[in-house]
């Protein structure tokens, strides 16, 4: 049997014919549009609040975070937020809808489950490492910063 000899040129250009072109500029743009837009809602939820109700800036900012959260979670209820990521990518995942969604999707996926065992249980699966570390790194920056009189 005749061994053939393996050409690296000819192999580079093979694999560069037949692997798919790059869409990271498309997926980047998608991701910036709409994460801003959803900022933007955000945004106007805000000054919203700020025109309606005599609210000081934590009560503002603690009830846009409400208002985005109840609003992220209630689209991934309904479908809505899976084709928004699908669309958008890293742009749905970042803004607090996104974590909203973290916490959602996994309690929606196990429901049949049944409440503890499912809803219960995979209810922080995915949000449940984020919020340890936050307030982890939070106790610990508290600790330090008592013990040098910060």
């Amino acid at each position: 049997m005749q061994k053939i000899p393996f050409d690296a040129a000819r192999y580079r250009e093979r694999v560069k014919q037949r692997a798919p072109k790059s869409k990271t500029l498309l997926f980047c743009l998608r991701a910036f549009w709409v994460g801003g837009l959803i900022c933007c809602v955000g945004q106007a939820v805000r000054d919203l609040l700020d025109y309606c109700f005599p609210l000081t800036e934590d009560e503002l900012s603690a009830a846009t975070a409400i208002i985005l959260v109840f609003a992220g979670g209630f689209l991934t209820a309904v479908g809505v937020y899976d084709q928004i990521g699908a669309y958008a990518g890293a742009g749905s995942v970042v803004p607090i809808t996104g974590f909203a969604n973290s916490v959602v999707a996994p309690a929606i996926e196990y429901r049949p489950e049944g409440l503890v065992m499912g809803v219960g249980a995979k209810l922080f699966s995915i949000a449940g490492p984020v919020l340890v570390y936050g307030i982890g790194s939070s106790i610990i920056v508290g600790l330090v910063s008592l013990a040098f009189g910060g």
